[in-house]
């Protein structure tokens, strides 16, 4: 099914198009010390939204945007839009070197794939990143609905907290939820990483 999917020169041109052009609840707000600002963190969050492509070869990308489509076709209904979304995902997720099908999880848990989601907590969009995070890098007037810079700071605070934990995921990603200690989200995660978006 996928070779015939990559035969159809509509939906290659589509891609091609894509490819050609440039460009949690992560709720934490206090660390286990009570400091509500990390400044490692911050850091990181500030180089990121400086960094800016993902792909290394131009075959593999049509695979995995393909394939990715298609599990995303119940979430996203327009071709373009999925196909763009998924692009800028695995840019952002490769450039804070997370898999993105870890990320298409973490997104389909946090927000549902609606980029303008908001939770109780107050925490925005794809990766339901925390408001207060745009002040603390010097970025306040900047949208947490603006998928690139969601995704930017949703996976540099990913990656961060998987850095903090030394490489436990579990952990990482629970932390990541504001639930450190608990299991539930994480298990979420899995489940749907698993279940959906696991690479072929």
């Amino acid at each position: 099914m996928l070779k015939k999917m990559l035969k159809n020169s509509t939906f290659i041109l589509v891609i091609s198009l894509l490819l050609s052009t440039t460009h949690s609840f992560a709720t934490e707000t206090t660390d286990e010390n009570n400091n509500v600002t990390n400044n490692e963190l911050r850091l990181l969050l500030q180089q990121a939204i400086k960094d800016s492509d993902s792909f290394e070869d131009r075959f593999d990308a049509e695979v995995w945007l393909v394939d990715m489509s298609n599990r995303l076709k119940n979430k996203i209904k327009k071709p373009e839009k999925r196909l763009k979304l998924l692009r800028q995902i695995h840019r952002e997720a490769s450039r804070a070197n997370l898999h993105p099908e870890l990320v298409l999880a973490v997104i389909d848990v946090e927000s549902n794939f609606d980029r303008f989601a908001i939770s109780k907590a107050g925490a925005q969009g794809l990766m339901q990143v925390m408001p207060f995070w745009l002040k603390e890098i010097g970025k306040p007037r900047d949208s947490l609905f603006n998928v690139r810079t969601n995704l930017r700071m949703g996976c540099t605070i990913l990656k961060y907290y998987l850095k903090k934990e030394k490489g436990d995921l579990t952990r990482a990603l629970a932390r990541y939820n504001g639930s450190l200690g608990r299991y539930k989200y994480p298990n979420k995660v899995f489940k749907l990483l698993n279940k959906r978006w696991y690479k072929q």
